[in-house]
């Protein structure tokens, strides 16, 4: 799941001629959901999202508060166009979820948002609509979001386990290889020992 969240004074959006949501200082938040996303990876976007530190505290310091900090507003647009991967430079949006999937999924976020923070505080779009987006950015400030990568496929995850077999084996053969050479060197006679010894023999045949 990607997000581009944008600090905002203000921002809006438009279908035909028609202005469906709006809000105030706070930010915006654009959200590309992939056909691998899980409640996971939706968990992890709300949470990083109102939580993000992006606003200044009463004593002017930066990047010290949150938009649940400050009870600011959040308004969430849905963009599958940010799951884009380029052939060429024909844009393919074959990675996004699809929309009757995309939809219920997407709407379950909002809620989650809303269940997290303060329900008339979080806006929408229009899902699958064509919208005018105002986003009147401040700063500017734009920072872009991408849910923790982790294999579900079981194809995926049996070859994870294997890499780290093997990883263990080497280590193991590595720990094992260096006790032995520390043992081969105990066992070698000290050569220092026996200089030492012809030494005296040859000491006493001396006149």
């Amino acid at each position: 799941m990607r997000a581009i969240i944008q600090r905002v004074t203000k921002a809006s959006v438009t279908v035909g001629e028609e202005q469906v949501s709006s809000i105030g200082q706070g930010i915006c938040v654009l959200l590309g959901i992939s056909a691998d996303d899980t409640q996971r990876d939706a968990e992890y976007m709300v949470r990083k999202i109102l939580n993000l530190r992006l606003f200044e505290d009463e004593s002017g310091r930066a990047w010290a508060k949150s938009v649940m900090d400050r009870e600011l507003e959040v308004l969430c647009v849905s963009q599958f166009t940010l799951q884009c991967i380029l052939k060429g430079n024909k844009p393919d949006f074959h990675a996004a979820m699809p929309a009757e999937l995309a939809q219920p999924f997407y709407s379950s976020i909002l809620e989650s948002m809303r269940s997290a923070y303060r329900p008339e505080l979080i806006k929408d779009g229009k899902f699958g609509a064509s919208m005018q987006v105002n986003i009147q950015n401040d700063g500017p400030v734009t920072v872009e979001l991408t849910s923790p990568a982790g294999p579900t496929d079981p194809k995926q995850l049996s070859k994870l386990e294997k890499q780290q077999l093997r990883k263990e084996k080497t280590r193991s053969k590595g720990s094992s290889e260096s006790g032995r050479e520390k043992s081969s060197l105990r066992s070698r006679p000290d050569p220092s020992a026996s200089s030492g010894a012809e030494g005296d023999v040859s000491s006493d045949r001396e006149p």
